[in-house]
């Protein structure tokens, strides 16, 4: 059983809902060994979508490098992930912070519940408010042909 991080000292949380034309089945593949088809800039992602095994990939945007660092925590194919997410200014500050993914089958696709916790701060936690959205709705957009 990996061990957890204390985020005890850090109890800032956000949650976010959105509804996808992507299957459960698509998006956990896509969250444990396929960041490089959606989200990760290419020849970055380093992952093996295995419980307590390290992952890394960069983003790029805004002309700079966006790494990604943690490991799951937790894993349920096509229904669950619980994952550990560092990044650095912005993002979480270098926080270990806690991302937990469920999916729930959905008339059209999935119904995608995501919860992070164990921030710094309430920007950093807004920060990643205003992101998530974003980042499923470019999911979406990559991964519904995948359908």
């Amino acid at each position: 059983m990996p061990i957890q991080p204390d985020i005890s000292a850090r109890p800032i949380e956000l949650k976010f809902e959105c509804i996808t034309s992507v299957p459960p089945s698509v998006i956990y593949e896509a969250w444990t060994e396929g960041f490089d088809k959606w989200f990760a800039a290419p020849g970055t992602l380093l992952m093996t979508g295995k419980i307590d095994e390290p992952f890394f990939f960069e983003t790029h945007f805004d002309g700079g490098r966006h790494p990604h660092y943690g490991r799951f925590l937790k894993l349920e194919p096509d229904k669950y992930m619980q994952l550990t997410w560092v990044t650095g200014n912005p993002g979480t500050l270098g926080a270990e912070t806690i991302v937990t993914v469920e999916l729930e089958p959905h008339e059209t696709g999935s119904h995608v519940t995501l919860t992070q916790a164990g921030f710094f701060d309430e920007e950093s936690r807004d920060g990643h408010a205003d992101a998530w959205p974003m980042v499923f709705e470019h999911l979406d957009s990559c991964l519904s042909d995948e359908a």
